[in-house]
């Protein structure tokens, strides 16, 4: 018997117009997982030394929960209620996921945070006020204190009123379970569920257990996330569920948790640039494209449940009228296809940035090339780029540089692996707070002299350069202002995009150039002229793609010029 971890994914695999990339990546772990133990290492903080758990399947543990929805709970409006709260398989491998997996030794959850993003009107609220109902009776927890939490009183009430009604409508559970204004009570382990809002008199003294967090999309303060996660830290087996749509509000907590979800999945690819962190489930369901909201067939990738908890024909009226409405066509973007909103786009999905072509350096021996440099701030990454065109295929040589200042911070708390691309030689650390800006001259240097790779020009933003440049210059290097905007980066940045689509970039599989790649966002003008900008994710960097897109600027100016060079030196070399 199949669980529905493993028949959701046969269903995702049969129907790939349904299955976004995030959520195809994070069953398949979850699939092997049940399958292959997980092992994992945490540090504890009092013996101060290393545990190693092994976290297995327990089938019988993975449906309670779905059996204690389905048999107790009952549907509160509209056309079912007071009828059996029958869930959908895509909910079902959901809370199958995270209450299946347990320590192998103990028994306890390995997820001690559950994080699932959906479009509206798809049923997560019936996944919170069904398992906030268990939770207060049927997890076997003595003292038990549930939470749906949000900044504000009437948020907060939303999850905790569809679970009291629920329990209104249910015979069995009205029989146990104490109604009251204030909250509701099982008094047989002394449990009890509240709403609880930032602007409440106290949030001293609290002992969660389960704390519903509903809508982060609307939070703009952390402080209540971290009372919440701080006050579980004396239970043996906590449960935070954050549940939310998407948002038009950056920079907020939402953004922080998304990003976090988003780097934890990245890992289960075994990108460089993921996170490793066994006790968070993440569960995304978006759009891979924003253009895909004009396609039909790809709604569900945002919409679980549409034909069935979600009605079809209402989001086709809805896409319709946002068809010749630009404002309604943002909240349908961001609340029924799971785009997060704001005045960028995406550039390009992975599968467009990912090339695992290589070279060997030897093969660019003795050739020209066009360079490009994006010099950074403080906590920017610097990155330097060397251009080759040869047989109609452009090859990328970078190197990047970064000061060693915070930069364990930004290893350990972002995530991000710049010790290990040190090690493999594709970033240099420069002592102290700022980038020493003459380790980007010797590179130059360096490739010249060593494999006789000579740069005809050199592409750089003036911002903050002028020392560096005029050192260039003495070095023999000619170079050329290239400046950020949209009217002199929108041409070769397209053309960039078509040669990243055709696979005829080759940058050597270089990590970091793909991870800001996959960063990189644009913004558009009047005219549809576009230019590079930080995406919406916070420890990101583009540092390696404007770099690359000031050498195409180059490349773009002087490319009749470049070709009758090269020509000209190949003609040589064979006399």
């Amino acid at each position: 018997m199949l669980t529905y971890i493993e028949e959701y994914y046969q269903f995702l695999l049969k129907n790939p117009d349904k299955a976004n990339h995030k959520i195809l990546v994070t069953y398949e772990k979850l699939v092997r997982d049940i399958y292959n133990p997980v092992q994992v290492s945490f540090f504890n903080e009092i013996s101060e030394e290393n545990e190693t758990h092994t976290y297995i399947f327990n089938l019988e543990k993975s449906m309670r929960p779905i059996q204690f929805i389905e048999k107790f709970c009952k549907h509160s409006k509209g056309k079912w209620a007071g009828k059996a709260v029958i869930l959908e398989l895509w909910q079902k491998a959901f809370i199958q996921a995270l209450f299946g997996f347990v320590d192998k030794d103990t028994g306890l959850r390995k997820y001690k945070k559950g994080i699932l993003f959906v479009a509206r009107k798809n049923g997560k609220s019936t996944i919170d006020a069904g398992l906030g109902n268990y939770m207060l009776v049927s997890s076997g927890e003595g003292g038990a204190e549930v939470y749906s939490i949000a900044t504000k009183k009437e948020q907060a009430k939303v999850v905790w009123e569809e679970a009291k009604r629920m329990i209104k409508k249910s015979p069995a559970l009205a029989k146990r379970i104490r109604t009251l204004v204030g909250g509701l009570y099982y008094d047989k382990t002394e449990s009890f569920f509240k709403a609880l809002a930032s602007d409440s008199n106290s949030l001293d003294g609290l002992n969660a257990f389960f704390v519903i967090g509903d809508e982060i999309h609307a939070w703009k303060d952390k402080n209540l996330l971290d009372v919440m996660f701080d006050s579980m830290s004396a239970r043996e087996e906590p449960l935070f569920l954050e549940t939310s749509t998407m948002g038009t509000i950056r920079e907020n907590v939402f953004d922080n948790e998304y990003e976090y979800a988003c780097g934890i999945i990245e890992g289960y690819e075994g990108l460089e640039s993921g996170i490793f962190d066994e006790t968070v489930l993440p569960i995304i369901y978006e759009l891979d494209n924003p253009n895909e909201w004009q396609d039909e067939k790809k709604w569900y990738k945002a919409n679980p449940g549409l034909g069935t908890i979600k009605n079809i024909k209402d989001l086709r009226d809805k896409v319709n009228r946002a068809k010749n409405n630009p404002t309604e066509l943002t909240n349908l973007l961001c609340k029924d296809f799971n785009i997060r909103q704001n005045d960028q786009d995406k550039w390009l999905t992975f599968d467009i940035a990912n090339n695992e072509n290589t070279y060997n350096i030897e093969e660019l021996f003795d050739t020209y090339a066009i360079g490009g440099v994006d010099l950074s701030s403080t906590t920017d990454l610097t990155c330097a780029t060397l251009l080759i065109v040869k047989k109609r295929k452009k090859y990328v040589m970078q190197q990047y540089f970064i000061a060693s200042e915070r930069l364990e911070f930004k290893i350990k708390d972002d995530k991000i692996p710049y010790d290990k691309w040190e090690k493999r030689g594709l970033v240099t650390v420069c002592e102290g707070a700022k980038v020493d800006y003459s380790k980007v001259t010797e590179w130059f240097l360096n490739i010249k002299n060593q494999y006789e790779i000579a740069p005809l020009w050199v592409g750089y933003d003036p911002w903050n350069s002028n020392y560096w440049v005029e050192e260039m210059k003495e070095n023999g290097f000619e170079m050329i202002e290239v400046r950020q905007g949209a009217k002199t980066m929108s041409n070769p940045m397209k053309l960039l995009e078509a040669d990243l689509i055709e696979k005829n970039v080759n940058y050597n599989n270089n990590p970091v150039l793909k991870w800001c790649l996959c960063n990189t966002a644009v913004k558009r003008d009047e005219n549809d002229n576009i230019r590079p900008i930080k995406g919406q994710k916070q420890r990101a960097r583009i540092d390696g793609t404007v770099s690359l897109i000031i050498a195409y600027c180059v490349l773009f100016d002087k490319m009749n010029d470049y070709l009758a060079l090269q020509e000209v030196w190949n003609e040589k070399r064979k006399t």
